[in-house]
């Protein structure tokens, strides 16, 4: 299979954020997936040409999913159970991004590993446009894995 470089960002799936999966898999965007590591800086005794830089651990964003209001639905449920109630249940997902239109292979997929939902909101209501609700869920977690099986030419 030719794989398009770069691939197109539109055709992807977000599984295991409910029990259900289907339609809390479909969203309009997801952001969040990066990492950084931060490093502290060490000057050395005597040597004035450059500083020493350590590493420190691995820091990842919040996981934004981004989606049409849905008044009941998974996904939905387990926001609403940490939020009101303080139950929070971690959950591993996996982010698929398919080869778009010539095929819905996946082309690289993201193991997120025990994402915990942080924040909830739904857009702005306006009598005067006719826009759609959008839900807006903040994920925090621990970290996230590429499996090289799922990177093309590895």
């Amino acid at each position: 299979m030719a794989v398009l470089y770069p691939p197109t960002s539109f055709s992807f799936l977000v599984n295991g954020v409910s029990v259900t999966e289907g339609i809390d898999s479909r969203f309009q965007s997801v952001s969040g997936l990066s990492s950084e590591i931060p490093t502290e800086e060490y000057s050395e005794g005597g040597e004035n040409r450059f500083n020493h830089f350590l590493p420190g651990r691995t820091k990842y964003p919040n996981l934004v999913l981004k989606r049409g209001l849905l008044v009941s639905s998974g996904l939905i449920t387990w926001c609403r159970n940490a939020m009101e109630n303080f139950e929070f249940e971690p959950r591993d997902l996996i982010i698929t991004l398919a080869g778009g239109l010539e095929s819905t292979a996946p082309l690289m997929v993201w193991n997120v590993v025990g994402a915990i939902p942080v924040k909830w909101e739904v857009s702005e209501f306006n009598a005067e446009e006719s826009k759609l609700a959008i839900e807006t869920v903040e994920l925090k977690y621990r970290y996230f894995t590429i499996p090289s099986a799922h990177i093309p030419g590895l």
